[in-house]
């Protein structure tokens, strides 16, 4: 190895190197921070540049090889080496990566540190972790505070990545709420409205419920959603009277996530959007902007599955749901959070 190959010294959770490193390293490449006359690269960094050959590195009096460094980064910061395949891989991209807020800062081709913003903060997962949604949410609300945008890198147990896209997301459509629809029963798991001409407006200026042999069977959030509207009138199958809060009991008690889900649905009607069950995508509901006619149903823009603030996101789930919404012509959405203050997460994958 060459003489005029910077050294440096391991000091804690980073790699000091002296002042010809400066101009070398993170003039010619933005690797590291300046430290007065000093640079200090980062774990990931100092491994990255050690593996080319461009540093040495020292530890205790001893000199490392890339073994013994990568093993003592690994004991040092949690996570080391799904960092690590990340920031090698959006380097060999032609990105430059600054260690960050919550893993790194990814600036535009074209862009540099102190010449353009970062465009993407950088949050690196393990497949196998389970990820808090309370963790999740928080990155991409930092990102979308300073007008960046969310980047989480999925590393599998090969160390291939996959790249998604987070944001928030504003839901909005060009629906409306429908006319009244008369008296309605509910029977096992549903509700069925009786009057055929009720049924007609409610399907046609609403897209509400299923048509059955000129009854309109209903779901219980819609039902819900009309009950609380006054759209409709409901009753046992005794014919005495339901009100709003009883037939909401009774559907909890029927369906265990409905208080959720009846959140989330009723913040999207509000939202002028047309909601649909996502049974068959694996979803709550699939969710279309506008419906003109029910004979002239569009694709539908969103899957929207509703989650509980406490929920976990598993990697694996996330992947095949995100999947599969693509496949599908569809943005997938994970909606949280109390009846009136319902947040949308929206989920992609990147290509970066």
């Amino acid at each position: 190895m060459p003489e005029e190959v910077p050294r440096g010294r391991l000091e804690e959770d980073r790699v000091l190197l002296g002042s010809i490193a400066v101009a070398e390293l993170y003039e010619g490449g933005y690797f590291g921070r300046k430290v007065d006359s000093r640079l200090a690269l980062s774990l990931v960094e100092a491994a990255y540049l050690m593996d080319r050959s461009r540093i040495r590195v020292s530890s205790d009096g001893s000199e490392l090889d890339f073994k013994g460094l990568f093993e003592l980064a690994s004991s040092i910061e949690r996570g080391f080496e799904f960092r690590y395949v990340v920031y090698k891989d959006l380097r060999e991209r032609g990105y430059y990566v600054q260690p960050g807020v919550p893993d790194f800062r990814v600036y535009p081709r074209g862009g540099h540190p102190g010449k353009t913003p970062a465009e993407f903060y950088v949050y690196v997962i393990s497949e196998r972790t389970p990820v808090p949604l309370a963790k999740m949410s928080e990155p991409i609300r930092v990102a979308g505070q300073v007008r960046k945008r969310l980047m989480i890198a999925v590393v599998d147990e090969e160390s291939d990545i996959t790249y998604y896209e987070a944001r928030e997301k504003e839901m909005s459509g060009k629906g409306w709420p429908g006319s009244s629809g008369g008296k309605a029963t509910l029977l096992e798991d549903r509700v069925v409205l009786w009057d055929e001409e009720a049924s007609m407006r409610l399907h046609h200026q609403g897209f509400y419920g299923k048509p059955v042999g000129g009854r309109l069977q209903l779901s219980l959030v819609e039902s819900a959603y009309l009950l609380d509207k006054g759209l409709i009138q409901m009753e046992d199958r005794e014919g005495r009277s339901l009100g709003e809060q009883e037939f909401r009991e009774r559907a909890g008690r029927i369906e265990a996530d409905f208080p959720m889900k009846y959140g989330v649905y009723r913040d999207l009607r509000e939202k002028d959007l047309v909601v649909k069950t996502g049974f068959k995508f694996g979803s709550h509901f699939r969710v279309y902007k506008q419906v003109e006619s029910p004979e002239k149903v569009p694709h539908s823009e969103y899957l929207v599955h509703a989650v509980a603030e406490d929920y976990l996101f598993h990697l694996p789930v996330v992947s095949r749901a995100v999947r599969l919404a693509h496949s599908v012509r569809k943005q997938m959405i994970f909606a949280y959070g109390m009846e009136g203050d319902v947040r949308y997460l929206e989920i992609r994958r990147l290509k970066p």
